[in-house]
């Protein structure tokens, strides 16, 4: 059974003809994810401006001119010999249409997702970072993408409990000085959400 027929894609390229050249707009009960434009760094920009974001994933906040340069970079996708795909979208609240935040999925071959998320601080303890990672792993799980990890520098609690609200559990495996933290696999009584 093929791809279209409900089966999981075997190549990138098929995932990628299954999603199509966009990816969807997806809400959730408070908040819109809205596919990443280099147009929303002009919002964005003061959403990522504080430097206690960057504690676990070091740099520092990115002036107007380079989250621009970095949405257009994000936008334009990866040259086609990366055998990936880039997944970028901003989280907004529904009642006012603020920017809270960002959410992506980098999908590989398998398929496979990494996820992550940034929630600006003053956006933080509100459940939005964990609304926002379940409506993409929702639909990641829609496109027959189950296998599902996030990379976590072991010293940033607030994304560890995001990440165990979502099902995610901490494996050996590091990337860099990050723990990877995957969903367990379908049918796993451990898997949530």
């Amino acid at each position: 059974m093929d791809a279209a027929r409900g089966a999981s894609p075997r190549s990138l390229d098929e995932l990628i003809g299954v999603l199509g050249p966009a990816i969807d707009l997806l809400t959730t009960p408070r908040l819109l994810l809205e596919p990443l434009t280099v147009e929303h760094a002009e919002e964005m920009v003061s959403v990522l401006d504080d430097p206690r974001l960057h504690a676990h994933i070091g740099g520092e906040p990115l002036t107007l001119e380079e989250l621009r340069a970095r949405y257009r970079h994000l936008v334009a996708g990866p040259a086609p010999f990366h055998q990936e795909a880039w997944l970028n979208w901003i989280v907004r609240r529904r009642r006012d249409h603020r920017p809270v935040g960002t959410v992506q999925a980098t999908i590989t071959p398998g398929p496979r997702a990494a996820v992550a998320w940034v929630v600006g601080m003053p956006y933080q303890g509100f459940g939005f970072a964990t609304e926002a990672a379940r409506a993409v792993i929702g639909w990641l799980r829609a496109h027959h993408i189950t296998d599902v990890h996030a990379c976590i520098h072991p010293g940033n609690a607030p994304s560890q409990a995001v990440a165990r609200k979502l099902g995610l559990r901490p494996t050996r495996e590091r990337a860099g000085e990050e723990v990877v933290w995957r969903l367990p696999p379908p049918g796993d009584p451990d898997r949530a959400g």
